[in-house]
């Protein structure tokens, strides 16, 4: 089983331990599942609020032959529209975190910041490179072939941007990971200048795609930009 496979696994059944043995090998898989346990608990904390009995006072007698007749179910209280509203605000924030599930983006340059919040594991420092078969995976000759001169690859998947399947990895710089996104289908017409909370990077046009990389406001993309340029080349 693989990261993909097991990730969607864990996101639909966050008890499942199917995937025992990759886990033990995978931190990445392991930070994951620890997130949609705690996020799976915050709904079950939201499920279990105490809703009080209504009661009701006695009504005088009346005459029902002038009455309409009303629906007696028994109204919801505030406490459990609660209950509900936090359940379903968190079931909507799982999906947007797993696939952006209904969301949309003014630009190219949006969603690619957005896409960096939807795999916070994928930016935790490392000093293990993925191995050569995690990377063809993420990278099939069939989109571009790269050779290991852009750094130390910590992490290789592969992601949905614009709808399309393409390249996310890591490497890692001066001041902590650096994300590459590999677009070959994204052509810029000019060089996109990305500003984010705490980052900051590039989307650089690269024969008909793109590229984007995007570092820590402190980092100098230079000579990362220069080397992923050099070792990156579209098979199309």
């Amino acid at each position: 089983m693989n990261c993909e496979e097991y990730r969607h696994e864990i996101a639909a059944e966050p008890s499942f331990d199917g995937g025992a043995g990759h886990l033990s090998e995978c931190r990445d898989c392991q930070a994951f599942r620890a997130e949609m346990q705690s996020l799976n608990e915050k709904i079950g904390r939201a499920m279990r609020f105490d809703v009080p009995e209504l009661t009701l006072p006695e009504l005088p007698e009346i005459d029902d032959r002038n009455v309409v007749a009303l629906d007696t179910r028994k109204p919801r209280t505030r406490t459990a529209w609660f209950a509900i509203a936090a359940t379903v605000m968190l079931a909507a924030l799982i999906g947007v975190r797993m696939f952006g599930v209904g969301v949309t983006y003014d630009s190219l340059g949006d969603e690619v910041l957005a896409h960096l919040d939807h795999e916070p594991v994928a930016l935790r420092p490392s000093t293990t490179a993925v191995s050569d078969e995690q990377l063809s995976s993420a990278v099939p000759a069939s989109v571009a072939s790269l050779d290991h001169s852009a750094g130390l690859i910590t992490y290789a998947r592969s992601c949905e941007i614009n709808g399309k399947t393409v390249p996310h990895l890591v490497v890692q710089g001066v001041h902590g990971p650096i994300t590459i996104l590999l677009m070959p289908e994204e052509a810029v017409s000019e060089t996109v200048l990305l500003d984010g909370e705490g980052v900051h990077g590039v989307i650089l046009s690269v024969g008909d795609g793109s590229i984007a990389i995007i570092g820590d406001r402190e980092e100098q993309l230079e000579r990362v930009e220069k080397s992923v340029l050099e070792s990156v080349r579209w098979s199309t």
